[in-house]
């Protein structure tokens, strides 16, 4: 078998999302609602089955590094688009285009009388495109570029709903908190341009060690320190991290669909795969490393307690993503990066299941999203329930469970480092392990389990979601899902959603269970990450810091690692969550409540997000207005104005008095040169007398 992959089958890869997405979109009209999801769906399973043919040839030996198309070159560097496919590459496709096509299914249930059907189907297959180029780029120009279709893309889906004041303000938060990270990841990108002298990462690999040895320009800084945390910076932006993760949440006014699609399994992402893949430069600097793992950290911690106070089914399941996150990023600081990734992947499929399971719910129940509105809906929603059930038993790292391989994996990562600031990470891993099967299994039990909430009047604060505001009544009495709203209480009970809907959550079930048994051994302590372009195999085994190493001694197998969890502390902690939910929400719905009383302020802190918002608004927006009002009035009105008016000014007076000797008579002119010879010849006599 040839070791190159073959060009033209990776090219068809992006290409036909993208050709699914322009058909949707221009042609939407004309191809209508049948024909728009039709074409895009194909489109992605085209992409996932070629992904898919990509990924056995890498695990046999294949590999692709190189240029496909020269954009431009000035000098002696070339702006290139190409890719890189190696066991990383090659994965990270699998997982954004089966979770895509899952999506993209899913879709055809839950948007089925939404107005931009099309427009829909298009925005999430051109997102797809984008997240490819993304992954499989082999040079900064191309990452900056997927980087930032994502971006786009997910403002145009976050705002989706676009005549709601509420999609626009989130849309517009998520993009300007976004352009902040992007500023130092193009800072990071532009030091190592600016001292590598090429955009190619193999390029500036190979000059990694040289880069390392340098000290950024009139400081005692190290380059590498400054450009890695630039670079994290950027990851911080994306994938949502302290104290840049305020946009994730607000998020959830876009549709349900997207909110797994691309704030579960992929945009959020990136930021993980990215630090991954510049490895060998974060490697040389325990000072970015121990900047990455503290920043995962308090993520993982302080976003798993906003989890427990939230009522908004999706939101719920936001935070957790924000947690989750910070696990990741907590082991891409401890140079695990293969756990990071693995963790990355079970993530996927679990938190996906999860959302499309939210979403689920909300189409059960009339979207109505909050979760004190519900109970009991384990009769009326069966494969709802038991799928929501495998999402969130492998999200609190449940024994055998996809989500527990990956979570325990990095609790011991973390644990083995000796970075400065690994003890409080270590702490925050072992305390959200609570946190996450306390909020987990609190929303659980109040939507499946207990009294039947539903037919109560509706909880006196309960989350307008705008899915809710978008699919309210029509004008034939009907909400989006054509379930009528007469008086008859059946019209509103709750039910389970058409196969359209619960395929996909019984697709993403299967691998939330098997993958992280499967994925284990040779994603961790195997060779797989060794296929294809490895660059000298320091990207998923820290040199400086080989916590794997020891990791790798004491595995025995998936078997085994199950068996032995029992005798470790996260385990007992993850019960312990489970056993408070199921006291204080089934057994004791009362506590709840004098628990909030006893606790006021510490619930008002979390209920307020830590204020967060508000320090945004008030320090950091209205500082940045001041500032722009500032440059305005004094830098624009005073000095430019001032300049550009004042010249206008003067040639106008100058124009005046000029305009006072041109009067057109004769006269005028004669007796102006009458003066002028007086003049010149009193200077000339004045000077032939000295």
């Amino acid at each position: 078998m040839s070791t190159t992959l073959n060009e033209n089958l990776l090219l068809a890869i992006p290409l036909a999302p993208l050709a699914g997405s322009l058909i949707a979109g221009l042609f939407g009209k004309a191809v209508g609602r049948a024909g728009a999801h039709s074409v895009t769906i194909l489109g992605v399973a085209i992409s996932f089955i070629l992904s898919a043919i990509v990924f056995f040839q890498v695990m046999d030996g294949a590999s692709f590094n190189a240029t496909v198309y020269d954009w431009m070159q000035i000098g002696q560097t070339k702006f290139e688009i190409g890719f890189l496919v190696d066991s990383l590459t090659a994965m990270m496709m699998c997982v954004v285009t089966f979770v895509s096509l899952m999506v993209h299914i899913y879709t055809i249930g839950y948007m089925a009388d939404d107005d931009g059907y099309q427009r829909f189907f298009s925005y999430i297959s051109l997102f797809t495109f984008s997240m490819l180029m993304l992954v499989m780029s082999n040079n900064f120009l191309q990452l900056f570029f997927g980087w930032e279709a994502v971006g786009l893309v997910s403002y145009l889906l976050i705002g989706f709903y676009f005549t709601r004041p509420t999609a626009i303000y989130a849309n517009m938060k998520a993009f300007i908190v976004n352009r902040i990270g992007d500023f130092g990841f193009l800072l990071g990108i532009g030091l190592l341009f600016a001292f590598a002298g090429s955009m190619n990462y193999g390029d500036v690999f190979a000059k990694r060690t040289e880069l390392a040895a340098l000290s950024f320009p009139g400081t005692d800084w190290g380059l590498l320190t400054v450009a890695c945390i630039c670079l994290f910076i950027g990851a911080m932006g994306k994938s949502a991290q302290f104290p840049l993760h305020v946009w994730l949440p607000d998020s959830m006014e876009g549709p349900t669909p997207i909110s797994a699609l691309i704030h579960a399994a992929t945009m959020v992402t990136a930021g993980i795969f990215m630090v991954t893949r510049m490895s060998p430069l974060f490697e040389l600097s325990d000072t970015a490393l121990s900047f990455v793992m503290v920043i995962g950290a308090i993520t993982a911690l302080f976003m798993g307690f906003l989890g427990i106070v939230q009522n908004d089914i999706k939101r719920v399941v936001a935070y957790s993503t924000l947690s989750q996150l910070g696990y990741m990023t907590v082991a891409l600081g401890a140079s695990a990066y293969s756990v990071a990734v693995f963790h990355l992947m079970t993530h996927a499929f679990f938190k996906a299941l999860l959302f499309l399971g939210a979403g689920s719910v909300i189409i059960g129940m009339h979207h109505d999203q909050d979760i004190r509105n519900m109970g009991g809906l384990r009769k009326y929603m069966p494969i709802t329930w038991i799928t929501s059930l495998v999402g969130s038993l492998a999200l609190i790292g449940t024994p055998f469970f996809s989500g527990f391989y990956s979570k325990d994996s990095i609790i011991d990562a973390v644990k083995l480092s000796h970075l400065p600031g690994s003890g409080f990470a270590y702490f925050a891993v072992v305390a959200s392990v609570f946190v996450t099967a306390l909020y987990s299994f609190r929303m659980y039990f109040l939507v499946f389990h207990g009294k039947e909430r539903f037919r109560d009047p509706k909880h006196p604060e309960s989350p307008m979601g705008i899915e809710a505001a978008a699919h309210a009544h029509d004008s034939h009495g009907h909400d989006a899902h054509g379930h009528g709203h007469g008086h008859d209480d059946h019209a509103h009970e709750p039910h389970e959603t058409p196969w359209v809907v619960w395929v996909p959550l019984v697709l993403l079930a299967i691998p939330s269970i098997v993958i992280g048994a499967i994925g284990v051994g040779p994603m961790l302590f195997g060779d797989f990450f060794q296929h294809g372009v490895a660059f000298d195999k320091v990207i998923f085994i820290g040199e400086n810091h080989p916590a794997l190493h020891e990791m790798a001694e004491e595995f025995q197998g998936w078997a085994s690692m199950g068996l032995h969890s029992v005798s470790g502390l996260p385990v007992w902690l993850a019960l312990a969550g489970v056993v408070t939910a199921w006291f204080l929400y089934l057994v004791r719905p009362d506590l709840p409540a004098v628990i909030k009383r006893a606790f006021g302020p510490i619930y008002t802190l979390l209920d307020n997000k830590y204020y967060m918002d508000k320090i945004n608004e008030v320090v950091f927006a209205r500082g940045a207005v001041a500032i722009g009002r500032g440059l305005w009035k004094e830098g624009d009105v005073v000095v430019i104005d001032g300049i550009v008016n004042g010249s206008a000014r003067f040639i106008g007076w100058f124009a005046g008095v000029i305009r006072f000797l041109q009067s057109g008579y004769i006269y005028h002119y004669a007796f102006a040169m009458i003066i002028g010879m007086l003049g010149l010849l009193t200077l000339f006599v004045t000077l032939g007398g000295k």
